[in-house]
């Protein structure tokens, strides 16, 4: 059974395209509709899971996604983001010629 997340809507650009996120993997698209469709994924997120994004409520997700045998909505959290290097790393990366956040690795 694959993970299905679903997308939420988040705004109409100025473009006239939706963008759409998920909440669960931090997945980015923009959508253009018909007559001219066009998706730009802005970030690809968990490309392993089924993305749904529907405007009606929570359920009809869910619903959508059992139709189509695609398993039940799970929101899975993602990981923390690593630490940022402490004052020996950040040394290290400068001697190596890493600079670490565009500034002075050290």
């Amino acid at each position: 059974m694959r993970v299905i997340h679903e997308m939420k809507f988040v705004a109409r650009l100025s473009s006239g395209a939706d963008e759409w996120s998920c909440p669960a993997c931090g997945r980015r698209v923009t959508l253009r509709r018909l007559p001219e469709p066009e998706l730009t994924v802005l970030d690809p997120g968990d490309e392993s899971a089924v993305h749904v994004g529907v405007i009606e409520p929570d359920a009809h997700a869910t619903a959508t996604a059992e139709k189509y045998g695609l398993g039940p909505v799970q929101n899975i959290p993602r990981p923390p983001a690593p630490p940022a290097p402490d004052a020996a790393d950040r040394r290290w990366l400068a001697e190596i010629g890493i600079d670490w956040d565009g500034g002075a690795a050290a």
